[in-house]
């Protein structure tokens, strides 16, 4: 991957000869059966973007909690500005200017996005709790410090999209006093518009000399935002200060993974004659969201949705599924009409869902691995209305082993997995569940890169076994690469369709954006 230039306003202000502002010095931490962190060293300056990666597993979220007081470590040493100092806790942290924005967000969905903002340190003027207009405005201060003075801080945080609570954590990282921000794939669910947004204020960020460390998957992103690189893997740092935007991409994968990994898909098949469609939409519409939409999946076939968030993608997916009732139009599957509006019709018909967010949308967090599989065909295991729990755990294995889940112990809970993992617990459930149609949300969202290699071809594999494929992606590559056909969304109408392979990113960029000819 070539370097790409620097954004404007991005050059760092900090060099070689800036004293560490943080240094994290053979930080051990075990639980139960596993060492986490053997020996971890991390050294931060400030001004710099410092890009922290690793595999699933790593021990990348380790580290950051211990850096965020909410995990002590068994041994090492951190020191801030020379000092040696104990973080026992995530206020001490933040008291000492490290704030911590995490994947999942911890926001309270039922209070408003100026209660967020300052929970836990609301505002005070002569010794009182200043609430109401005074917070608010201070909360959109920072709103539009951030770019985004369309939140309205009176609103409910559970009413916002993914990118706008995003911003809000942003937000209240920024009401404190922080030298030090933590970003945990903080692009996974914005927009290219949303991730140059953020690049901005990273930049605005490190200019005033706060140091960031940032954490993606998106290996594009760290040559483009990053300063250098601490890589690790089975919790050593098998690589400290690396620079970020001079180090060959295949360097940095061969330290995540101890091997060479290529950003290759899965070669796709030569195809005969296309067989009589699976999935069949027709004139398929809701207000504000999408307009009439038709479209064909055929057996064997991965039929690619791009386009930017807002463009109506994972609408049109839970809308096929019966999640979300259409205004008008027609889902036929085997050439068989769908009760529209129906989840229950779309199972028995043959559709699976594998959702966004898979955690909170798709799986049992606190249940085992089989329960996660066989939820969805529940009645093949029940005899006399009693549970074959037997049939149940065989059956179970049977689908995790066909897609190579790991580990092989069925009966572990589905949170201790990785996120390639629970993926693929999803997709067990629907193999299991005799699906005929997969729909496809951000398949490889928050997945690292050898994993997402493992997904692609699991994918792909579902593919030529004779199921259909309809893939939602926010990365553009991941579209072309595993599709074998794009509809290309803007605004919510089909502006493109065209075979992956006659496609190329630019050009669908360029179809996406506002403007762009609708050819």
């Amino acid at each position: 991957m070539a370097p790409e230039p620097p954004l404007p306003g991005a050059e760092p202000v900090t060099s070689a000869d800036t004293p560490p502002l943080l240094t994290m010095s053979g930080i051990t931490k075990s639980f139960p059966g596993v060492r986490a962190l053997d020996g971890v060293d991390l050294e931060v300056r400030a001004g710099e973007v410092h890009c922290l990666l690793g595999q699933n597993g790593a021990g990348k979220s380790t580290l950051i909690k211990v850096l965020a007081g909410a995990h002590q470590p068994d041994g090492g040493r951190i020191t801030w500005r020379g000092d040696t100092v104990t973080l026992k806790s995530p206020i001490a942290a933040m008291r000492l200017g490290v704030a911590t924005i995490y994947q999942e967000l911890d926001l309270v969905e039922g209070l408003s996005v100026a209660e967020n903002v300052f929970l836990g340190h609301e505002p005070t003027a002569a010794g009182f709790v200043v609430r109401g207009r005074e917070a608010r405005n201070a909360a959109a201060g920072l709103l539009r410090r951030l770019g985004h003075p369309e939140i309205d801080p009176a609103r409910l945080v559970g009413e916002l999209s993914a990118a706008q609570q995003q911003i809000v954590s942003m937000a209240r990282a920024l009401s404190h006093d922080v030298r030090l921000i933590v970003m945990d794939e903080p692009s996974a669910a914005l927009d290219p518009d949303e991730v140059a947004n953020l690049f901005r204020i990273v930049a605005d960020l490190t200019a005033d000399g706060v140091a960031v460390v940032y954490i993606s998957h998106r290996l594009e992103e760290i040559r483009r935002i990053g300063d250098r690189v601490t890589v690790l893997k089975d919790g050593r740092a098998v690589a400290g200060g690396l620079p970020a935007k001079s180090t060959p991409t295949r360097d940095v994968v061969a330290l995540m993974t101890g091997r060479n990994v290529e950003y290759v898909f899965p070669e796709r098949p030569a195809r005969a004659a296309l067989a009589e469609p699976l999935l069949t939409v027709r004139g398929l519409t809701r207000a504000d969201e999408f307009a009439p939409l038709d479209l064909d999946v055929r057996p064997g076939e991965i039929v690619g949705l791009a386009g930017l968030v807002g463009s109506g993608r994972s609408e049109i997916l839970e809308t096929i599924y019966g999640a979300r009732k259409p205004d008008a139009g027609q889902v036929h599957v085997d050439g068989r009409a769908l009760k529209t509006g129906s989840v229950r019709a779309a199972v028995r018909a043959g559709l699976g869902l594998a959702p966004e967010e898979r955690k909170a949308q798709a799986l049992l967090m606190l249940e085992s691995i089989t329960r996660n599989v066989s939820v969805s065909s529940m009645s093949r295991f029940s005899r006399g209305g009693w549970l074959d729990r037997g049939a149940e755990f065989t059956a179970a294995r049977r689908a995790t082993r066909e897609l190579s889940l790991k580990p092989d112990r069925p009966s572990a809970p589905v949170r201790t997995l990785s996120g390639g993992n629970q993926q693929k617990a999803v997709l067990a459930r629907w193999l299991l569940r005799g699906c005929r149609v997969l729909l496809l949300d951000e398949p490889t969202r928050g997945v690292d890169v050898g994993a997402r290699a493992e997904l692609y071809a699991v994918i792909r594999r579902l593919a030529d076994d004779g199921l259909g494929v309809l893939l939602v992606s926010s990365e553009v590559p991941e579209v072309l690469g595993l599709a074998d056909r794009v509809l290309v969304l803007r605004e919510g109408r089909v502006v493109h369709t065209a075979p992956a392979r006659d496609l190329d990113e630019h050009r669908v960029l360029d179809l996406v954006m506002e403007g762009s000819p609708a050819s």
